[in-house]
Parts: C-alpha cells; structure tokens; sequence
C-alpha cells in the first residue's frame, strides 16, 4: 500500500473514527461514563508519554546524531512554546465570552447566541487540533511506517475522551445528538489534510524530519503533562492514585513493547 494512503487512513482513525468510538460513551448511563473514563485518560496519558520519550524523541535524535542534539532540544522547546501558545488563545476566547455572559445578564436570544458561539469554539479548536495530529502522525510515517503506527495508536488514544467532552459541550451548545455527532466526524477531516499537507511539505524538505518528530514529541508531552495529568491530580485517594499509575504505566508499557517488536 502506498506511503500516502497509509498516512491518510491513519490520520482518519486519529480524527474520525476516534470522534465515532467516543460517542459509545454518550449512550451509556452518566454514573458508567464518569466511572470508565477517566481510566482512558490515564491510559492515553501513558501512552502519549511512552510515544514521545520511547519512541518519537529516540528516533529524532539517530537522526541528527550527537551534534544536532542541541538543535533538537530548541525545536523540543519552541513546540513547548506552540502548544502552549495555542491552548492559552483557545482558553482566552472561551474565558472572554463566559465573562460577556457573566457581566451582561444578557437575553435569552443573546444567552442563546452566546452558547452558539461556544459551540463554534469547540469546533474551530477540534479542527486545528486534528490538523496538528495529522501534521504529527504524518512526520512519524515520513520517518518509518512503525513509528507512524505507535504514533496513531497515541492520538486515538488521547483523542477518544477528548472527543466525548467536545461532544457533550456541543449538545449543551444547542445541538441535536445527531448534529454534533456530524459536526464532531466532520472536524476528524482536518486530521487528513493536515497529515496529507505535511506529507507533501516534509517530503520535500527531509533534512527536517528530526525536528518535526521533536516538534511532536513536544506536542505528546505537553497534551500528556499540561492537558491530561492536572485533571487525574484531582483525585487524590489512595485507591485512584493506585489506578492511575497502574494504567499509566499499561500505557507506556504498551508503547515500549510495541516499540522493541518493531525494532528487534
């Protein structure tokens, strides 16, 4: 099969059939769902872990050899930075259109208006958050096909109860249970043009390549330790805490295991 259709099939079960997985989750009871999901978030966020450090960062650095490492660490650092950059934008537009809502007392047309609006948010952020998976699993590929599978395996994995909290909001937003779910699979495109541009971008500029694993690398590690791990920390008893490092570590375990049957 070629390169390209791997990549795009696999960018379409990153975005789209992630989005489709999750919303297993909205049919089952609210008491069920709190209870699983948080067991995948702590199973992504090991996987997310295990992909960036096992798997993405080793390779950018055979790459580049001893004295690229220094190049490597920036372009670690400046995805840092993007990532950081683009969730405090998102954060900043949600937060100044909860403050209209709180300092307004608006109408109800207005009220209403302002839930679209939230909605619209979710979807923009979701779209640009699929691309960048896209761009991610696409760079992996253009390194080795088994990397670009751990790869895919990671943002599927990340993305599935991201997905069922971006589906909720839509509904919330305004939407029927069958537009959001549309809405939701259709955002899952952008993961295929972004993976299907940046094929045709790095193939072009292969001496790139290392720096654009670090870039996602960064990327895993900043979803992983500023997205995922902040909202486990929520729960501290001893009981949770234990479960959660199990299932972490079932997620770097997976990785690292599935890393060394690829390269004996």
């Amino acid at each position: 099969m070629p390169l390209l259709l791997w990549i795009i099939l696999c960018a379409a079960v990153g975005g789209i059939a992630s989005a489709a997985f999750a919303v297993v989750f909205l049919w089952i009871s609210a008491e069920r769902s709190a209870r699983i999901l948080p067991h995948f978030v702590s199973f992504a966020t090991g996987a997310l872990l295990g992909a960036a450090l096992l798997a993405l960062l080793p390779e950018a650095m055979e790459g580049v050899g001893p004295a690229g490492a220094r190049s490597l660490g920036v372009a670690l650092v400046v995805g840092l930075g993007f990532f950081f950059v683009v969730e405090k934008l998102v954060l900043w537009w949600h937060s100044h259109e909860a403050e209209e809502a709180h300092l307004g007392h608006e109408s109800a047309p207005h009220a209403h208006g302002l839930l679209h609006a939230s909605g619209v948010l979710v979807l923009v952020g979701d779209s640009i958050h699929n691309a960048l998976d896209g761009i991610l699993i696409a760079a992996a590929f253009l390194n080795e096909p088994s990397l670009g599978l751990l790869t895919t395996f990671a943002v599927a994995a990340h993305e599935i109860p991201h997905r069922v909290g971006d589906f909720a909001l839509l509904v919330h937003a305004g939407l029927s249970r069958q537009r959001a779910l549309a809405l939701n699979l259709a955002t899952g495109l952008a993961s295929v043009v972004g993976a299907v541009a940046a094929y045709f971008a790095l193939r072009q500029a292969m001496d790139t390549l290392p720096y654009a694993l670090a870039f996602a690398a960064a990327g895993f590690l900043y979803i992983a330790v500023a997205g995922l791990i902040p909202g486990l920390q929520r729960r501290a008893d001893p009981r949770t805490s234990a479960g959660q490092v199990l299932l972490i570590s079932l997620g770097i375990l997976v990785i690292a295991v599935a890393e060394r049957l690829t390269h004996p």
